[in-house]
C-alpha cells in the first residue's frame, strides 16, 4: 500500500503543479504547497486509503496552502487571494497537465541550461545531486542554477502565459526527458541499479510528445533511443539485482516487442537524413539490439556515428564512448589514448575510471585495471555498480596471484 501511494504521489506532483502554475502564476508557491499536499497525502492515504479522486484531492489541498499562504500577506497580495479561493475547473482535474509543465518550465526567457535544470527539479522529480551528476558539475553549483532561473521567472512578465508548446522549447525539453530517462535506467545513488518508475515516465512523455508532434524526427529518435534501450532492462542486473554488463547479458531476455517498435521508429526517420543527436544515438542502440551475440555487433559502424555525434556536438560522455568503440575496433591502447582527452572534464565522474578499468583489463595490464576498478567503485554512489567495480578488480586480483601465474 506504501509502495502504491509513493508512485501515485510521484505520478500526481507535476501535473498538480502544472495546474496550480498555470492558473495562479507563482512558481515557488505553487512548488511549496504542492510539497505540502503531497507530504499531507502521505500520511493520510496510507492510514485511510487513497481518495476516489485522488488528483483533485492534491489540487484542492495544495490550493488551500497557497491561500493560506496568501492570506498572511493579504496587504500585498489580497487580488490573488480571491483568485486561489475559487474551485478548480473540472477541465484541470481531468487534463494531464505533466507535458505542459515541462514547456513552460523551459522558458525562452531562460538560458537552456538553468531552463533545463530547474525543470528536473521542479518536475522531473530528480534531486539537486542527481542533476548536477548528469550535468557533471559539484552539486553546490547546479544548486545556484536552479536558484537563478526561479529568480528569473519570477521576475519575467506573466512567465506562465498560453501558448508554452513552442518549438523553440522542444530541444530543451527532450534533455529533459533524456536526462530523466538516463537516470531511470541507471540510478546514479542507492541500492538498486534502475528507477524503473522514472525511466517509464520518460517513454510515456515522449510518447505524448510524439503524438503531438509526429514529423519531428528527433522526438521520435529520442523515442526510438529510449525504447531500444529499456528493452534490455530484464537481462541487465542478476537474481539479487547485480550488476550485468551489456557483453555477458543473455540476449533471449531482451524485450524483442520494444526492439521491434524502436527500430521501426527509427527507420521511419531516415528519409529525412541521419542528422539528428537522439537519432544517431537511437541507430547506436540498433546496432546493439540487431547483434544476436556479443561478436555480432557492428564496432566500427558503432564508432562512426560517435565520430558523427562528436563532430556536431563536443561532449566528454560521447567522447567516453567512443573511446570503447575505438578500443573494440583499433584496440585499448587507441581507446586509452581517448580516454585522456577527457581526464580533465572527467575526473569527478566514476565513469571514466570504470572505462580505463575496461581497457586496461582487455590490454592484459590487471595492475593498471585493479587500481581503476577501484578509483571508480570509491567515486560512484551507486551500489550495484561499486559492487560490480569492486568484484572485478577482486577477480583480476586473484587471477593475478594465482599459482599458475607464478
Amino acid at each position: 500500500m506504501i509502495r502504491r501511494v509513493e508512485d501515485l504521489l510521484r505520478e500526481l506532483a507535476p501535473q498538480v503543479l502544472g495546474v496550480l502554475v498555470r492558473r495562479f502564476g507563482d512558481f515557488d508557491l505553487a512548488e511549496d504547497s504542492v510539497q505540502d499536499a503531497l507530504l499531507a497525502a502521505a500520511t493520510q492515504w496510507a492510514r485511510d486509503g487513497v481518495p476516489e479522486n485522488p488528483r483533485g484531492w492534491l489540487i484542492q489541498v495544495a490550493q488551500r496552502r497557497m491561500a493560506d499562504a496568501v492570506r498572511a500577506e493579504v496587504a500585498r497580495r489580497r487580488r490573488e487571494t480571491t483568485d486561489f479561493l475559487r474551485e478548480v475547473p473540472v477541465e484541470s482535474v481531468a487534463h494531464d497537465d505533466t507535458l505542459d509543465m515541462y514547456f513552460l518550465c523551459c522558458h525562452p526567457d531562460l538560458p537552456p541550461a538553468g531552463a533545463v535544470a530547474l525543470t528536473l527539479r521542479a518536475v522531473g522529480g530528480l534531486s539537486t545531486a542527481e542533476i548536477a551528476a548528469a550535468f557533471l558539475v559539484p552539486e553546490s553549483t547546479m544548486g545556484q542554477r536552479i536558484s537563478r532561473a526561479k529568480k528569473r521567472l519570477t521576475e519575467s512578465e506573466r512567465p506562465f502565459a498560453d501558448g508554452a508548446h513552442d518549438s523553440a522549447r522542444v530541444d530543451a525539453v527532450l534533455q529533459v526527458l533524456y536526462v530523466i530517462f538516463t537516470e531511470g535506467h541507471t540510478s546514479s545513488s542507492g541500492a538498486g541499479l534502475r528507477r524503473g518508475d522514472l525511466s517509464a515516465e520518460a517513454i510515456r512523455l515522449t510518447r505524448a510528445l510524439s503524438s503531438l508532434i509526429p514529423d519531428n524526427t528527433e522526438v521520435t529518435g529520442l523515442l526510438a533511443l529510449m525504447l531500444l534501450t529499456d528493452a534490455r532492462r530484464a537481462a541487465r542486473t542478476g537474481p539479487h539485482g547485480e550488476l550485468i554488463p551489456l557483453t555477458e547479458q543473455d540476449r533471449s531476455r531482451w524485450d524483442r516487442t520494444q526492439i521491434t517498435e524502436g527500430l521501426r521508429l527509427l527507420t521511419a526517420t531516415l528519409p529525412a537524413g541521419l542528422t539528428g543527436l537522439y537519432q544517431m544515438q537511437a541507430a547506436i542502440a540498433g546496432l546493439h539490439a540487431g547483434a544476436r551475440q556479443v561478436e555480432d555487433t557492428n564496432w566500427s559502424r558503432i564508432l562512426l556515428l560517435y565520430n558523427m555525434i562528436e563532430r556536431r556536438t563536443p561532449n566528454p560522455m560521447i567522447t567516453l564512448n567512443r573511446a570503447v568503440a575505438t578500443a573494440m575496433v583499433h584496440g585499448p591502447a587507441a581507446g586509452l589514448a581517448v580516454t585522456d582527452t577527457v581526464a580533465e572534464p572527467l575526473a569527478r565522474s566514476h565513469r571514466l575510471a570504470a572505462v580505463r578499468g575496461h581497457l586496461h583489463e582487455m590490454a592484459g595490464d590487471s595492475a593498471g585495471a585493479v587500481r581503476e576498478y577501484q578509483r571508480a567503485a570509491r567515486q560512484t554512489a551507486s551500489v550495484p555498480e561499486r559492487d560490480y567495480l569492486l568484484l572485478r578488480a577482486a577477480r583480476l586480483r586473484a587471477t593475478d596471484h594465482s599459482p599458475a601465474r607464478e
